[in-house]
């Protein structure tokens, strides 16, 4: 019943996403789905070390994103729709209130089959080592991680190659200093 209602509660803020179109908002929804992934990867693995580490690079990655979105983007005023706010709440809580008043969800035929129940047997049998990540830097995965670390070498020079200003902030300020 928890992964249902959490992957309800990332469905809908996949549909917010898709309704916002400031930066700071869809930055909001980004790390508002990364902290609901990462509390479902902590719940399904028996140590929460890789879901800490996942939202705290994502936390690190959001706040290189805002200091980037403050120094280019331009003020934008940030409307809220109370309306679809209103709605995606009592679609919420509806879903959830359906889920909690249903005996063994006995409404939703498609969670009671045959393959969630080996996935969770399977799931529960396994041993602690085998859902660890000690194989990520293992053939034939640590190309990939290889080329992922590379790529992020050659993002941050990059950035800072865009970034570097000899002339001042990027962002011009419009108060004149007194002398």
């Amino acid at each position: 019943m928890m992964y249902i209602s959490f992957s309800i509660f990332m469905m809908m803020v996949s549909f917010l996403f898709l309704n916002m179109s400031h930066p700071l908002a869809l930055g909001l929804t980004l790390l508002l789905q990364t902290l609901n992934m990462c509390i479902m990867i902590s719940m399904i693995s028996k140590s929460s070390w890789f879901s800490f580490i996942l939202f705290l690079i994502l936390l690190g990655g959001m706040l290189v994103l805002f200091m980037y979105i403050v120094s280019l983007a331009p003020n934008e005023k940030f409307s809220f729709s109370t309306k679809l706010m209103f709605m995606m709440i009592i679609i919420l809580s509806t879903i959830l209130m359906i889920l909690i008043f249903s005996d063994n969800m006995k409404l939703m035929p498609m969670f009671n089959n045959k393959e969630m129940m080996t996935i969770n047997n399977f799931l529960s049998f396994l041993p602690e080592n085998t859902l660890s990540l000690n194989k990520l830097y293992n053939p034939p995965i640590y190309t990939l991680t290889m080329i992922l670390i590379i790529y992020l070498l050659i993002t941050l020079i990059t950035i800072v190659h865009i970034t570097k200003n000899n002339f001042g902030p990027l962002r011009t300020s419009n108060l004149k200093m007194k002398n």
